[in-house]
């Protein structure tokens, strides 16, 4: 997977984690939103237990591991906007009644000698600067309280008379209560404005991650949802546990207890280790796990449903196996038995030529069994890997007389047409002919009497076409791929055969270098086109 290294033994309680839904806005931050969309790099640590696959899911895309146990404390306080949440109030409260003081006593000093320069209304307006500074690193509990403090600042150094709280001129009343309740209310509105941003930007946030895991393959969708949580969240290492058991996980292998727990349902927890988070990102992780546990079962459904697929695939071949192989070694063997048994019976004087047509029936028989335990064994040097390939140039026309000449056509007429002054092809040529040899006997079975098969040769921009034309029934375009698989015969066709010449002769031409495909006939039938390069040196 990626941004994950399959998750290392390790197991964890989590039963006494409360779910989280968290009220309250006091003392939040907005998460970076930014997320890091390069792959995550692989995960350090080792695990101590022999990984196992998940048993519960069932899914083939998973695993999950066992470990040491761990303790994890009862989160519900802290999900709840508990201590973590109350102390973090208290810090950011703090760095606003700083940020009140320090921007009351240097827009006092500022203004104090120029007094008699600037008029009250202008006093009062730069006053704003500080409480709406207060506002918005404090909160509107220390703007107010700044607020009152410049009140009492301008009523102190700004109204006659000075350096003293009492007030002579009634419109001075009136300006400083109006100042009150502007700064109160613009503090009040700075306040909320900061609120709503914080919370649009988690959200963005989730959504960026969910965009994230959702446009990763569903193998690789969880382990990356995880890794973004980790990096945005700037968590040590997060997990995705199953009933005390780690299904996912990314980052180094966890000491001590986890910082985060959050109910995913399902039995499924997300697990964080890091710093504390504030109740806002704690809710939106609540969402992210929910993604996580689907992540999870859509991985797993999808797991079942290869897993389910592969065995159909195998029952399908293994169908078509049997039944191939069950008629093309049981009529040879068949004709060989009754031929060897005719010829050994004493009583019975055969004339030379019924011996002659007894011994080709035999010599027939084992050239039939030959020619299937070829095919048996080009398949598996195919799938294994092992083919030995020997690129040379290769005279086309030479190839194919051998081919010609090498293939039972069935009384079938083929036409060749492969000019002798082609250029080189560079392909093996023991290779080629078993390729064209295939491809005619193919044309063969299907052409109807009465009809020919047709061999071309062209050399076009640097590469060389053979194309094998017959005028059959052709091949549906859905099933064009399928007659390339092993042991594939179209229901159609009435030939036999263990359904591997196609098979063989696009892995022989792939394995080359070139190219087999399948196209119409203009007039009806199938053409075979194999599409080599040229070699550097012409004949």
């Amino acid at each position: 997977m990626v941004g994950a290294v399959a998750a290392q033994p390790e197991c964890v309680a989590a039963q006494g984690a409360a779910a989280v839904s968290a009220p309250g806005h006091g003392g939040q931050r907005a998460v970076a939103a930014r997320i890091q969309r390069s792959p995550a790099p692989p995960r350090a640590g080792q695990g101590r237990a022999a990984a196992r696959r998940s048993q519960a899911g069932g899914g083939r895309a998973t695993r999950v591991v066992a470990v040491d146990r761990v303790e994890m404390p009862d989160m519900g306080t802290v999900a709840q906007g508990g201590p973590d949440s109350v102390r973090r109030s208290w810090r950011r409260a703090g760095v606003g009644v700083i940020a009140a003081g320090a921007g009351l006593a240097a827009t006092t000093a500022a203004l104090v000698p120029l007094r008699s320069q600037v008029s009250l209304p202008s006093v009062v307006l730069l006053y704003l600067i500080p409480v709406l500074l207060t506002a918005a690193l404090g909160g509107w509990v220390p703007a107010v309280a700044a607020a009152a403090g410049a009140d009492l600042l301008v009523n102190y150094f700004f109204i006659p008379p000075f350096r003293t709280f009492a007030v002579e001129a009634g419109d001075s009343i009136v300006v400083l209560a109006v100042y009150v309740g502007v700064a109160v209310a613009v503090s009040l509105a700075v306040d909320l404005a900061a609120r709503h941003r914080a919370t649009a930007a988690r959200r963005d946030t989730e959504a960026a991650l969910l965009a994230v895991a959702s446009s990763q393959p569903i193998e690789q969708s969880l382990a990356r949802l995880l890794e973004e949580v980790r990096t945005t969240y700037r968590m040590t290492t997060v997990a995705l546990a199953e009933q005390g058991r780690t299904v996912e996980r990314v980052g180094p292998s966890p000491h001590g207890q986890p910082a985060l727990s959050v109910a995913a349902g399902g039995g499924l927890r997300l697990l964080g280790w890091g710093p504390q988070l504030f109740a806002e990102d704690r809710r939106a992780l609540a969402r992210l796990a929910a993604a996580a546990a689907r992540a999870l079962h859509t991985q797993r459904l999808a797991g079942q449903a290869a897993h389910a697929e592969e065995l159909a695939h195998i029952d399908r071949v293994r169908a078509a196996l049997l039944g191939a192989v069950g008629h093309d070694l049981r009529t040879p063997l068949a004709g060989i038995k009754a031929a060897v048994s005719s010829l050994r019976q004493p009583d019975v004087d055969f004339t030379a030529h019924d011996r002659a047509e007894l011994l080709a029936t035999v010599e027939e028989s084992t050239d039939r069994l030959t020619a299937v335990v070829d095919n048996l064994l080009a398949l598996s040097r195919l799938q294994a890997g092992v083919l030995s390939v020997d690129n040379q140039p290769t005279a086309l026309d030479a190839v194919v007389a051998r081919a010609v000449l090498a293939t039972d056509t069935g009384g079938v007429e083929v036409h060749v047409d492969v000019p002798d002054d082609l250029p080189l092809a560079l392909a093996d040529p023991g290779l080629l002919e078993r390729v064209v040899a295939n491809l005619l006997a193919n044309a063969c079975a299907a052409t109807p009497p009465g009809r020919s098969v047709q061999i071309r040769g062209r050399a076009d921009d640097h590469q060389l076409q053979l194309q094998v034309i017959d005028h059959g029934p052709g091949i549906a375009v859905e099933d064009r791929d399928r007659v390339f698989a092993p042991f594939q015969r179209l229901d159609d066709h009435s030939s036999t055969g263990l359904g591997l010449g196609l098979a063989i002769a696009r892995g022989f031409t792939e394995a080359q270098g070139g190219t087999l495909t399948p196209s119409d006939t203009p007039i009806g039938g199938l053409t075979m086109t194999i599409v080599l390069p040229a070699a550097v040196a012409d004949r």
